[in-house]
């Protein structure tokens, strides 16, 4: 637990530092939201039913600009290799690293939604379930994330690629995501079917995200 819980703090300390991929997909995230209201025009009605799929989407797309740097600084500099090697297995280096994602990325996507949701006119009472589905929800972005990181480490414009293979795998987080915002706005019925859900997502992610991507960097350092 001690080495899990020091590569964490090792993985966001990097975050800090470098600071570029947090601020990029926090930068991509406001400029996404904050455009949408010109292209789509003054419709105040129209900003408020579509603001929860808008966030949902703009978040996905935020987040997955940074998921290239869960593993490509490690394998950049050869650090992952030793990982590989050292006392921890590579299933709790991969949960360890994804789960720094989510601290440093993850998380603050989720509390600038807030911000963001007065840019698209969406309802006062379904701020603090905007927060809570995207709490419980980006665990389950950064753990399959984990999976197209692996699968593209050394793939030639693995950025595509990675995009192509995992926004698939986050249809079901975004589409039980909108689900709960917009119960929240509509009405009680299938908020907490939704947040079960959605909750019930991200602890799968959790646990099997880490062992599909521990194989895929194994065949890749082959």
């Amino acid at each position: 637990m001690t080495a899990f819980l020091a590569l964490v703090r090792r993985d966001l300390l990097l975050a800090v530092r470098e600071g570029g991929a947090v601020g990029t997909a926090l930068g991509f995230y406001l400029i996404v939201v904050a455009l949408l209201p010109l292209g789509l025009g003054p419709d105040l009605k129209l900003l408020s039913r579509i603001a929860p799929g808008v966030l949902w989407i703009a978040l996905l797309l935020a987040a997955l600009l940074s998921l290239g740097r869960i593993f490509e600084a490690d394998q950049d500099a050869g650090t992952l290799d030793v990982m590989a090697m050292g006392q921890l297995p590579l299933e709790a280096v991969v949960a360890g690293k994804a789960l720094a994602h989510w601290i440093s990325t993850g998380i603050p996507l989720a509390l600038l939604a807030p911000i963001l949701g007065i840019l698209l006119n969406l309802e006062i009472s379904a701020y603090p379930v905007l927060v809570a589905t995207m709490l419980i929800g980006t665990p389950a972005v950064s753990f399959l994330g984990a999976i197209g990181a692996a699968l593209t480490l050394k793939a030639r414009r693995g950025g595509l690629l990675m995009a192509l293979l995992v926004l698939p795998l986050y249809l079901p987080t975004l589409i039980f995501g909108i689900s709960a915002v917009s119960a929240a706005t509509l009405g009680p019925d299938g908020l907490v079917q939704s947040l079960t859900v959605l909750g019930a997502l991200s602890l799968a992610s959790v646990v099997l995200g880490p062992i599909a991507a521990a194989a895929a960097l194994r065949l890749q350092m082959q």
